[in-house]
């Protein structure tokens, strides 16, 4: 399997949730699992169907999130002497002429991006178009809706 960009902030975010899905869920569903057996035929036993369908969610994403974290190559943009390029982890601020609005993006991993907190994935059309440019560049981007003009304001590395 192929290394898979993440930064520390994201790698952090998935420790942090394997934590309290070992420490937390799953001792809470073995427990739910232990009170529904206890009541009889498991059967017709709602309860007890829905703790081993909520285990079996938990035990996915640990397995998920255990997958992620060992095939992840976790890059640490503070110490990326990028000479003021636009690289992987990078906080890009751009000014879009369609639209005539500033916008701000970090450039993360596929499982960190969260449009909402403006958080890209490196392999989003914006993303691509805008990886290599310096602050003044030109970055154009292919949409369905037609080309987006994006003049990179400033680029940091936070």
């Amino acid at each position: 399997m192929t290394k898979v960009p993440l930064t520390v902030r994201g790698a952090e975010l998935l420790r942090t949730e394997l934590n309290e899905l070992k420490t937390v869920a799953r001792p809470k569903v073995i427990t739910a699992i232990a009170e529904a057996r206890a009541h009889g035929d498991l059967k017709e036993n709602a309860e007890y169907h829905a703790a081993r369908e909520q285990q079996g969610f938990i035990e996915g994403r640990i397995k998920d999130i255990e997958s992620k974290l060992s095939h992840a190559q976790i890059i640490d943009v503070t110490t990326i002497h990028a000479d003021g390029r636009v690289v992987f982890g990078a906080t890009v601020d751009v000014y879009e002429e369609e639209s005539d609005q500033e916008h701000c993006f970090v450039i993360v991993g596929e499982d960190e991006a969260d449009i909402k907190q403006s958080r890209i994935s490196i392999s989003s059309p914006i993303a691509r178009a805008l990886i290599g440019k310096s602050q003044g560049d030109l970055a154009v981007v292919d949409t369905p809706k037609g080309k987006r003009h994006f003049e990179i304001l400033e680029v940091r590395y936070e």
